[in-house]
């Protein structure tokens, strides 16, 4: 269905009045064969490393009997040193130029690949820590340039498409993750360590298709000089070159990336993470503890189903509007953990399909967005740089709601998420109103996001 060739288009001719044949659009329509094989690579390694997140809640509160405000720590640090290193990975991509890109997210796959066996070695809450930070820096080193290389890969008005099929893509080895680290804890005796070696070996066959397949250096699309389509322009403003060596400071200068990385830090920080939501469920249903695991199912599921649609969707209508509407997805969310209702099955089902819409019209969307009000030479730095905000402020909030659960419980920890998401959702939305007198639906502050 996706299926397309990595080269460029060849040019098609326009019928009268400027409006391109249906060949054109067919082409427009379809996705770089770059984006399909990163998207493998990332279907293949997040298999891996969803094997090894479906099982850890579980191993670090039941096996070794952490409180909340301890996993909660160790929960940040999974999640939060990406954030430490994703400007590192971003800058260092750019400097290489495209063959960069691809480098960077080697080093990265390659590195969290490594840590797989090494879980099979530590047992002390210290040792497992190390080896889960080491595993971030590989995560934060490589999705940067990996991201870019997708937008690279794709035109501007189909970058929302992109990155949909790519998450997707993503979300199926989430999908299938969880269901083999449930088969290998009720097929083997040694359960966990089963889960640990299959998982590097299933990490190493995504570092070797990576190698292989994806081009040393991302083609740019070409740009849409056609005018503005009924998506409205897909740049948050003129395309102004910037060195390759962007510092920080200057990306953060421009307008779009300032209020960008704004939103996300404040909408992050109001982000429970899945282990914790998870965690909540359980404990809320007395599920047993074998069934833990297909928990992020439910998840996957949905986001794999609506990934591609949202990008389409916003593509169309608008990036930033669909990253704020999936914030208050989340927000209903929330809302059905705090409810008093006795639904079961029903509950579960409902709060993980809110879960997986959220991220579905969160994740690849803020990406494209970024991509939009950068330049194609300071991608990296620019995905790096929003990317690096969201995660900081997710490690604050695995530190604030595990904290807030053991003085308060989990009830009280959920409703303190509720109402800051709720606050937080109200600002990004001022935050990311379009300035001026005359933007509109179709100006390029309101569609670049």
């Amino acid at each position: 269905m996706y299926l397309a060739d990595g080269r460029p288009a060849p040019a098609t001719s326009a019928s009268p009045g400027g409006r391109r044949t249906g060949r054109s659009r067919r082409v427009r329509a379809a996705v770089p064969s770059t984006v399909l094989v990163l998207g493998t690579v990332s279907l293949i390694t997040d298999i891996s490393s969803e094997m090894v997140t479906a099982v850890l809640p579980l191993y670090l509160v039941a096996e070794l009997g952490l409180s909340p405000l301890g996993f909660g720590l160790l929960d940040g640090v999974y999640n939060g040193v990406s954030a430490l290193v994703r400007l590192v990975g971003g800058r260092l991509s750019d400097r290489g130029g495209g063959a960069g890109h691809k480098a960077v997210a080697a080093v990265g796959y390659g590195l969290s690949a490594l840590c797989k066996p090494l879980l099979l070695l530590v047992h002390s809450l210290p040792l497992i820590g190390a080896v889960l930070a080491v595993d971030r820096t590989g995560k934060g080193l490589r999705t940067a340039p990996r991201d870019a290389m997708i937008s690279l890969a794709a035109e501007p008005a189909a970058r929302g498409r992109a990155f949909g099929v790519h998450r997707a893509m993503d979300t199926a080895g989430a999908l299938c993750g969880p269901l083999v680290a449930f088969v290998l804890l009720r097929a083997a005796a040694e359960g966990y360590d089963a889960v640990f070696t299959v998982s590097f070996c299933v990490a190493v066959l995504g570092v070797v298709v990576l190698l292989l397949f994806v081009p040393g250096r991302a083609l740019p699309a070409a740009e849409d000089t056609a005018g503005p389509t009924s998506a409205g322009p897909t740049s948050a403003g003129p395309r102004t070159p910037a060195a390759p060596r962007t510092p920080v400071r200057a990306l953060l200068g421009r307008p779009e990336i300032r209020r960008l990385t704004a939103c996300a830090v404040l909408l992050g920080l109001t982000t429970v993470s899945d282990s914790f939501l998870y965690l909540t469920l359980q404990r809320r249903l007395d599920l047993p503890a074998g069934w833990f695991p297909l928990l992020p199912l439910g998840t996957a599921a949905a986001f794999l189903s609506l990934a591609v649609p949202m990008g389409a969707i916003a593509d169309r209508l608008g990036r930033r509007r669909l990253f704020l509407a999936g914030h208050l997805v989340l927000l209903c969310a929330y809302g059905l953990l705090l409810a008093p209702l006795d639904g079961g099955a029903t509950l579960v089902c409902a709060v993980l399909i809110l879960h997986g819409a959220f991220y579905a019209a969160t994740d690849g969307v803020l990406a494209a967005a970024t991509a939009d009000a950068v330049p194609e030479d300071a991608r990296g730095s620019g995905l790096a740089v929003v990317q690096t905000g969201q995660t900081a402020a997710r490690f604050v909030c695995s530190l604030a709601f595990g904290a807030a659960w053991t003085a308060w419980g989990d009830h009280t920890a959920v409703l303190a998420a509720a109402v800051g998401l709720a606050l937080a959702a109200a600002l990004s939305a001022r935050l990311l109103r379009p300035a001026g007198p005359t933007a509109g639906p179709n100006s390029p502050s309101e569609h670049a996001s």
